[in-house]
């Protein structure tokens, strides 16, 4: 797997040094990269992170639209410096002129979002539903409490628990 984004990296590379007429450092190459977002560019570590989640669901557009994306945050930041909008003009000058990609700013991969447990939380008030995350339901277990901001009565735990 990351043979295939390497070589498009690379291939990107040199695609915006042809064009540009100069020779670019590549960047350091890191695949993880958890979550919603498909790749990040970090600009002056010069490093690359990609979502190797993503890239198994979405193969040939991930290769072709977003590796391209993050390489051309680099390689803008490397002509243009760090004063630069994000997906400003300079970016999307790369996407267009050299890749002959459009400058989507974001990608519309299928993100499966994990489900997380809720420990429910109950006041006085009529519509007095809290729903904890397990890090607050475990502070409460330390002793920290919490108040509805209402009705000012110190939320208790009621044994509930759902899936969000």
């Amino acid at each position: 797997m990351p043979e295939h984004i390497l070589a498009r990296v690379e291939t990107c590379y040199q695609q915006a040094e042809a064009f540009f007429k100069q020779r670019f450092a590549r960047a350091e190459v890191s695949f993880k990269l958890r979550g919603q977002k498909a790749g990040v560019a970090h600009l002056t570590e010069n490093k690359l992170r990609f979502n190797p989640q993503l890239y198994r669901e979405n193969r040939e557009d991930f290769l072709k639209q977003t590796v391209a994306h993050e390489v051309a945050h680099l390689i803008a930041h490397q002509l243009f410096g760090l004063t630069i909008q994000p997906h400003g003009e300079e970016w999307q000058l790369i996407m267009r002129g050299v890749y002959e990609l459009p400058p989507n700013r974001c990608h519309s991969y299928d993100v499966k979002r994990r489900q997380v447990s809720r420990f429910i939380y109950r006041c006085s008030c009529p519509q007095g539903d809290f729903p904890f995350s397990a890090q607050r339901h475990a502070l409460v277990g330390k002793g920290r409490r919490y108040f509805c901001r209402r009705c000012k009565v110190i939320l208790s735990f009621t044994g509930e628990q759902r899936l969000e």
